[in-house]
């Protein structure tokens, strides 16, 4: 019987190590897929929590493309519209009490258009 339990237990290790390491990879607090209820940016694949207003729950979202509404990177870490894309500028009033009040959003614009002109 002592020898039945560890292969019991050798078995059910290895058929449960696959469902462990998937689980990692998409994450439980981190690493978290557009959809996902957040708290911080930090913790979504996109690097954008964002929420639709001040009392719904936050959830990650994609970052904002070309012409779309953004906000500036923020402290707060979690946004009413998401930050631009990599390699995009968030073109925006940046004041001190529209960050406080989270209000100065803008539109994602490619740099590199701007000075071709």
């Amino acid at each position: 019987m002592a020898k039945v339990l560890p292969a019991c237990l050798l078995l059910a290790l290895l058929l449960l190590a696959p469902a462990l390491l998937a689980q990692q990879e998409r994450g439980l607090i981190f690493n978290l897929d557009t959809g996902e209820l957040c708290l911080q940016s930090a913790q979504c694949k996109s690097g954008c929590c964002h929420r639709t207003d001040g009392l719904s729950l936050a959830r990650c979202a994609p970052k904002a493309a070309e012409t779309q509404e953004c906000s500036p990177k923020s402290i707060y870490g979690v946004y009413y519209k998401c930050p631009c894309e990599s390699g995009l500028t968030c073109e925006a009033n940046k004041t001190i009490v529209g960050s406080i009040i989270n209000k100065n959003f803008g539109v994602c614009k490619d740099p590199q258009e701007s000075s071709r002109r």
